[in-house]
């Protein structure tokens, strides 16, 4: 084995200014991957010469066979020109298959191994971090290219041949595991003096002696000479001592596929060859108390500097391949005289390197066998900072200056867009999306989460083929019921020992020769509860039927939106002295209240305004509530939290009129249906107009739905809060719905942040989506109407504006 030569430290009494020198570090981490299937998530980091961060990159890059194919084929040829081991790295080396080689086809497979490394760095998905380096790099300073990677090919590849690394002439590659970290600082040497542990091992066909006067030369070290030693004397000093520097001179082999790295410490050939492991406990004791530098001047040492970098050690030089023994000794002289001249470590061993190419001819290869390995997160000390022996880190959690900016970008742009999307929502710009919002989670609800139908109603409707019925006996109707048909109606529903009853018809004009029965029951049936309709822009409305007490009067009026959608409910409302409709309850409340009051519930109205029965608080629906911002919101009103049924017809039984005046209802139907709240109503008659609901836009031809079953959920929505524990509908105060809406603003940020690439953006943008309407759906089964449109909004925006900033900013920093 040849003698490797990594002395790499040496230095003279030359005095730097600074412990480590002062260089820009780029390190690029190719993650889990392999040749045959590609690297897929590369990433660069440019670290500051103040240890700062400044910009992070993301590629890939593709699968590369061939070099796989060109490696070992130049391997193979190396080796077989140096004679040297049959095995070597874990690649099969077969000197007998070689016949008939020369040193031309060796410089052929160099030439077409850098063209391979080129050709496949060069690939479109890597060209980016190339291209911003190259940018942010310039060609008079110092750089530290740190390759970070597990991949055994990936250490093995000469990097050096790599065009950018050739295009900055004072840069180095250094080779790194993934699992680097910090290690222990040690205690500071009270001396000058580097404490070097110099080990010479087996010495067979090499002179190590030439190493041994080199070290005895060097000014400022204090080496200790191990002579063939045993391995309980290598370990009882790496025990008993602390040192800044170990070295070997002699031979060592790696064997990769038992990960077994040896050094040969003596020619006893029962114990003559030492690996990494079997000295773990005394080289992990060694590196807390201070060792920076190991030196192996020996063979094939990347597997050792593979072992070495587990256990953390800071720095490490090698030689990648088999060594000889005059290319060893010139790089160790060239070496030392860059150091003598103040270069730094990096640069030394670079120029040291370059400076074997005149050795060439006879010992082809020799500028690629130097390489230096290390601890990524350390920093490559020069002489002065080795003899200080207190390892500098970089920091490691420190923001980059660009990533401050960015950060202070995307608050700023999120604050804005999420001010603009408020602004816009409080004009109520955004109120008819978001009210179209409202109606698709109440379809949904049907579906998601359905219930049951109300059992405490009982339907009464009067639809066409009634009108029939009553004019084929004679009946004389005002519009749509006549009294005599009402009069028996309300006699046949005693058998339903109903406890409330609304009558949801219009009465006003009564004909002359009203049935006086049926006015001496408006005026006693305490249960009885007729409609009137409130004062408008078109006349002034429509007054209960004559005789029945103000108590027992009730406004039968609905409130809806711009598109004629019914959402909320109004319960009280202030009459105007002109109107002929003098109730001040709705017709849904007071059957409400009625019913309730046999439950010892009433309502109860604070002086603030807020109502509530028993327990229950109604709260009253504002200007600037959820997705209502602009809409007339006199009187006290709340949100219609509709009974979520695949049909809205479905919350009681209706029953014709015909089939109760002639009896045509079963007893058992009567028996099983007591203490019912009975409606009365208009059907499927001609003009009369029906409501559109949140449902209708779900139906065919938008179906409408008849007012008395509109009023069924109304009554069924107070009875049921107050009695059931049935949630009312409620929302967000202005500060928790700016707060939700920022917040999706901000992830949309951050989205546009990290996911750069446009299908990565979509991808990301589409899952938030997902998101959000989960978010409000989910929410919206538990009775909570939280900004749907507004959020979605302020991501989409957000992401929007700060990737068109980010590309902006990115090109401004290129130039």
């Amino acid at each position: 084995m040849f003698s490797l030569l990594t002395l790499n430290l040496c230095v003279v009494e030359i005095k730097l200014h600074s412990k480590i020198a002062m260089s820009k570090r780029v390190v690029i981490n190719f993650g889990r991957g392999s040749f045959e299937a590609g690297f897929s998530s590369v990433s660069a980091e440019l670290w500051e010469t103040e240890g700062a961060r400044a910009q992070q990159l993301f590629g890939s890059l593709p699968p590369a066979p061939e070099i796989i194919t060109c490696y070992r084929d130049w391997k193979l040829l190396y080796n077989a020109l140096a004679q040297r081991l049959t095995r070597s790295g874990g690649i099969e080396i077969e000197p007998a298959s070689l016949t008939n080689i020369s040193q031309d086809d060796l410089y052929s497979l160099c030439q077409r191994l850098h063209a391979e490394i080129n050709y496949w760095l060069n690939a479109e998905t890597f060209r980016k971090i190339d291209k911003k380096l190259r940018t942010w790099l310039s060609h008079t300073e110092e750089v530290r290219i740190v390759i970070e990677t597990s991949d055994d090919l990936l250490w093995r590849l000469p990097w050096h041949l790599w065009e950018f690394v050739e295009d900055y002439p004072q840069s180095e590659v250094v080779l790194s595991l993934l699992e680097s970290k910090r290690v222990g600082e040690g205690a500071p040497t009270s001396t000058n003096q580097l404490r070097v542990l110099a080990i010479l091992g087996d010495s067979r066909l090499i002179d190590i002696n030439a190493d041994k006067n080199l070290l005895q030369q060097l000014p400022g070290i204090a080496p200790t000479f191990l002579l063939q030693p045993d391995r309980k004397i290598i370990n009882d000093a790496l025990w008993q001592q602390s040192w800044d520097i170990l070295f070997f001179a002699g031979h060592s082999s790696s064997q990769a596929k038992d990960s077994q790295a040896k050094i040969y410490i003596n020619q006893n050939r029962e114990n003559h060859s030492l690996s990494i492991n079997q000295l773990e406990y005394a080289l992990s004791k060694a590196i807390k108390q201070g060792l920076q530098l190991a030196i192996f001047n020996s063979c094939d040492g990347l597997g050792l500097a593979r072992q070495l970098a587990k256990l953390h050690i800071p720095q490490i030089i090698v030689m990648r391949e088999d060594v000889p023994n005059l290319v060893a000794q010139e790089f160790l002289k060239y070496f030392l005289e860059e150091l003598a001249q103040g270069k730094s470590l990096t640069l030394a061993v670079r120029l040291a390197r370059e400076r074997l190419q005149g050795l060439e001819n006879e010992y082809p290869c020799a500028s690629w066998l130097p390489v230096i390995c290390q601890n990524s997160t350390s920093e490559l000390p020069t002489w002065q900072g080795l003899q200080d022996t207190t390892p500098n880190y970089p920091p490691v959690s420190q923001p980059t200056p660009n990533r401050k900016r960015i950060f202070i970008a995307m608050l700023l742009v999120s604050f804005i867009v999420t001010s603009l999307v408020m602004g816009v929502r409080y004009c109520g710009w955004l109120q008819p999306s978001e009210l179209h919002a409202f109606d698709h989670f109440m379809h949904m609800r049907s579906h998601i989460l359905p219930e049951k139908p109300d059992d405490r109603f009982l339907i009464v409707t009067v639809d066409e083929k009634d009108l029939r019925y009553q004019d084929a006996k004679g009946m004389q109707r005002y519009h749509s019921l006549s009294d005599q048909a009402l009069l028996q109606l309300l006699e046949k529903l005693e058998q339903y020992q109903p406890r409330t009853i609304g009558l949801d018809m219009y009465r006003d004009g009564i004909v002359t020769g009203i049935n006086a029965n049926l006015r001496n029951r408006f005026q006693s049936d305490d249960r009885l509860f007729t409609v009137c309709k409130l004062e408008n822009q078109d006349d002034n409305g429509i007054p209960s039927p004559p005789g029945v007490p103000k108590v027992r009067q009730s406004f039968s009026d609905f409130v809806d939106d711009r598109d004629k959608v019914a959402r909320r409910h109004l319960l009280n409302s202030e009459t105007p002295a002109t109107s002929l409709c003098t109730a001040e309850s709705a017709f849904s409340l007071s059957l409400a209240l009625h019913y309730l009051h046999q439950e010892d519930k009433t309502l109860d109205c604070t002086p603030s305004g807020l109502c509530r029965i028993g327990d229950v608080e109604f709260k009253q629906l504002k200007e600037h509530s959820s997705g209502y911002q602009k809409f007339d919101d006199k009187g006290y009103q709340i949100l219609l939290n509709y009974r979520s049924l695949p049909s809205l017809a479905e919350i009681a039984e209706p029953i014709s009129l015909r089939n109760i005046l002639e009896d045509k209802i079963s007893e058992d139907f009567i028996k099983s249906h007591q203490y019912r709240i009975i409606l009365i109503g208009l059907g499927n008659v001609a003009n009369n107009d029906g409501w559109e609901t949140p449902y209708s836009a779900f139906t065919s031809n938008h179906q409408e739905s008849f007012g008395v079953i509109v009023q069924a959920h109304m009554v069924s929505q107070i009875i049921s809060a107050v009695l059931d524990k049935r949630p009312l509908l409620w929302w967000w105060n202005v500060e928790n719905e700016a707060a939700w809406i920022w917040g999706w603003s901000l992830i949309g940020g951050i989205i546009a942040w990290f996911l750069s690439k446009p299908w990565h953006l979509g991808i990301g943008i589409f899952t938030s989506i997902l998101a959000i309407y989960g978010c409000c759906i989910g929410i919206f089964l538990r009775a909570g109407w939280i900004p749907l449109i507004p959020a979605l909004l302020g991501l989409f925006l957000t992401a929007i504006a700060l990737s068109i900033w980010l590309k902006i900013y990115h090109k401004t920093s290129e130039k």
